[in-house]
């Protein structure tokens, strides 16, 4: 499934979408203007060009995703490692990992992972 592009506010009013979904749009226009300081018609912007995209859908002012924040998270960081480091996730950990001490947690988490690929 190729994922819309998600800009950085539009990011912020998904993560209240899927906290709340399914939810209807004046809650959606409460939570965003308690949480981000938006307009009604800010937020009635957003939820157009959102379901424009294809990243939600606005049936009878109850609003719910068509991509999850797992989706999105993958193309956001698939286009990192690609754009900044031509496709290598070496170096991209290598360069992660430069500026930032991992926890022995951390280590076991992205470990689990790497055998959990290689099986």
């Amino acid at each position: 499934m190729n994922v819309p592009k998600i800009f950085e506010s539009e990011y912020r009013f998904c993560e209240i979408l899927w906290e709340n979904e399914p939810v209807t749009s004046s809650e959606l226009v409460r939570l965003c203007r308690e949480r981000l300081e938006w307009k009604k018609s800010t937020t009635y912007t957003v939820i157009r060009r959102l379901s424009e995209r294809g990243v939600l859908k606005s049936e009878d002012a109850v609003v719910t995703s068509l991509v999850s924040r797992e989706d999105v998270q993958s193309a956001e960081s698939t286009e990192v490692v690609e754009r900044t480091f031509s496709g290598s996730l070496p170096s991209f950990i290598a360069a992660f990992t430069r500026k930032k001490n991992l926890s022995k947690q951390e280590i076991d988490e992205i470990q689990k992972i790497i055998d959990n690929y290689k099986d």
